[in-house]
């Protein structure tokens, strides 16, 4: 897992985003599920690595949410209700809606220059594997592509800070959802699958039109949940 060459500094820096990035797929996939303990010295002995980028990796996912640290018996899976996603859903739109509005001051380049086309074109393609994914049913697949989507779409917003802030609470999202999703024998039918009919109206540069999309993603995402918590 440590990188191949440059400082130690660098070296562990890499090891400690690894473990992170390791952990939070862990959680993802259902393998570290809501309220499960562990230690540093149990995730070190997993990888086979020292404790200190472990408990560097660990403070990184408690900042982001993800886990909560146990005083003196190490740390546990965040624990998301209802009433959190539905915040997580209004501080989504928050920052989608500014988002699009910037379409009408100018702050993404004509769909017709070359680069942003290009760069359109390659979230297309990413929001395309996603639906696929979505209407196979294919949850796993589905989070990595659609987290991909988000995260290349908002950085055609030429805004760091915000495409960061974005990719965060999509990931506490799917951390919050997918406990309950993994209940469901077949999700066919019930994920949503309308990524490059959003990229088409950006294209258009229509903020209306994305904006209804994403305003129709958000009620069917809380519907679902609000369905299968109170099953």
């Amino acid at each position: 897992m440590p990188g191949t060459g440059g400082s130690g500094a660098v070296t562990r820096s890499t090891l400690r985003q690894q473990i992170a990035d390791a952990l939070r797929d862990e959680v993802l996939a259902g393998r570290l599920r809501p309220g499960q303990a562990f230690t540093v010295k149990e995730i070190a002995e997993q990888y086979g690595v020292s404790a200190t980028p472990v408990r560097e990796a660990l403070v990184d996912l408690s900042a982001q949410g993800l886990l909560e640290a146990d005083q003196h018996r190490g740390f546990r899976v965040h624990e998301y209700s209802l009433d959190d996603y539905r915040g997580m859903i209004e501080a989504r739109s928050l920052v989608t809606d500014g988002m699009f509005r910037s379409l009408l001051a100018g702050g993404m380049a004509q769909a017709d220059d070359p680069r942003t086309f290009a760069a359109l074109a390659g979230v297309r393609r990413r929001g395309e594997e996603a639906q696929r994914a979505a209407t196979a049913g294919d949850l796993n697949i589905l989070i990595g592509y659609d987290l991909r989507f988000w995260r290349e779409l908002s950085a055609l917003f030429g805004n760091a800070y915000l495409a960061d802030f974005l990719h965060r609470l999509r990931v506490q999202s799917w951390v919050c959802t997918v406990q309950h999703l993994r209940r469901v024998e077949d999700l066919k039918g019930h994920l949503w699958a309308a990524h490059t009919e959003l990229v088409d109206a950006l294209g258009r540069r229509d903020p209306g039109a994305a904006h209804a999309i994403v305003a129709a993603y958000n009620e069917h995402s809380l519907a679902l949940l609000e369905r299968l918590t109170a099953g």
